[in-house]
């Protein structure tokens, strides 16, 4: 009956009506306080990792994840695709015919990085044709000239499809008459939208017709690679760069696009953080109600231990009380906030067509609607790192209750 004594004790005067009002009030607001604070690590880390997903997929659904270049071009680039389709982690290879320059449609000037692709191959490494709002990716036929453009370049250009532009690049051209940048007029057959500030930087053409813009021949300028894993991008690299050998370079995500998501991950740590100490302050405020309990309970006490409860049995009816206290909170919270992970955006729509509002406008952000990407990797450590706070904050009170003398107590009763 003794070794059973801590539970039964402590879940008593859980559900115990007590005297003292402003106890119970007490415990109500650790309760809450905790069921709050992890409702809203739960709910906050989720939407910071929707966030990150928006991000690494349509950022990274249209960066290459790595490229392998050679000095000069690559000419006998199939037989070379055809090799690292083969290793282990790539799951897509294109080749590509990058160039630099000015685009150029009615007065207006806008640099861009333009990318020459074979339609069907770029498919297999980017997200681009999942996301073009007007034409299509296989409008870009071989000496068609024709341009596939960002929303953003397209709209500081004040161009569509079906217009022209003129695209300059950084290259002279030696004629009879003198030496002369390099020029040429595309078509507009497309416009791409990802919800990124790529959208107006970027612009694709056929590979063939940047072949002959740039001179290549035959060759192109690389191969990009899709990675099974992205954050496998550097090792890949290293080791198809160790593989080839001299003459061959290669370049990750991580060179263009590493702070970004490092920026990321630390506000995410930092958020953590901060909302942790909100979970902190609801978990120490058990000490109070248990000090309270405590001098409460004095007699109680007193009585068990001449009954012969020992000093570890009187610290674990504390510790049972405190942590069904925290339980209770932290089990609430967690199912509060898994709800509002999974149905924020629906509620947020809700809110916006009420009041007739838009938090996240479309123009102005990358997404028109708070993403949200419930991990239960996070949920999992919220629990421990709460229960583990509320477990710290019983043992104080429990030990204070464990050092009751029963003789003091009861000498005056």
């Amino acid at each position: 009956m003794l070794d059973r004594l801590p539970f039964l004790v402590g879940l008593r005067y859980v559900r115990a009506k007590r005297r003292n009002h402003f106890i119970s009030f007490i415990s109500l607001t650790s309760m809450l306080g905790l069921m709050l604070g992890v409702a809203v690590l739960i709910l906050v880390l989720s939407v910071m990792n929707g966030f990150d997903r928006e991000l690494r997929t349509r950022i990274l659904g249209m960066v290459p994840h790595t490229k392998i270049e050679q000095s000069g071009g690559m000419v006998e680039w199939e037989a070379l695709a055809e090799q690292l389709g083969q290793r282990e982690h790539v799951i897509g290879v294109a080749p590509f015919v990058q160039q630099q320059g000015m685009f150029s449609a009615g007065g207006r000037n806008e640099g861009a990085m333009v990318t020459g692709i074979r339609p069907d191959w770029e498919r297999q490494v980017s997200i681009i044709g999942d996301h073009m709002r007007e034409g299509s990716l296989d409008d870009l036929e071989a000496g068609s000239w024709n341009v596939v453009l960002g929303s953003i370049l397209a709209r500081r250009l004040g161009v569509g499809v079906g217009d022209r532009v003129t695209l300059l690049v950084p290259e002279a051209s030696i004629t009879p008459a003198g030496v002369f940048p390099r020029l040429k007029r595309f078509t507009v057959s497309g416009i791409f939208s990802v919800g990124a500030e790529l959208d107006a930087s970027l612009a694709y053409a056929h590979i063939e017709d940047m072949q002959t813009l740039a001179r290549l021949g035959d060759g192109v300028g690389g191969l990009r690679l899709e990675l099974d894993d992205l954050f496998l991008a550097g090792q890949v690299t290293r080791s198809i760069i160790d593989d080839l050998g001299p003459g061959y370079r290669g370049n990750d995500w991580t060179s263009t696009q590493g702070n970004l998501f490092q920026a990321i991950q630390m506000e995410k740590r930092m958020i953590a953080l901060l909302l942790t100490v909100i979970v902190a302050v609801a978990a120490f405020n058990i000490v109070s109600t248990l000090v309270m309990v405590v001098t409460d309970k004095r007699a109680d006490i007193a009585i068990l231990r001449t009954i012969g409860a020992t000093p570890r049995s009187i610290m674990g009816i504390f510790i049972v009380q405190g942590l069904a206290i925290g339980v209770i909170g932290i089990a609430i919270g967690v199912i509060a906030g898994i709800a509002l992970a999974l149905t924020i955006a629906d509620i947020i729509a809700f809110v916006e067509s009420v009041f007739g509002i838009h938090f996240l406008d479309a123009g102005v952000y990358f997404v028109s609607e708070l993403p949200s990407q419930l991990l239960w990797s996070d949920v999992r450590d919220i629990v421990l790192a709460a229960f583990g706070l509320t477990f710290l904050s019983t043992l104080y009170p429990a030990w204070r209750a464990a050092r009751v003398q029963p003789a003091d107590v009861l000498r005056y009763e």
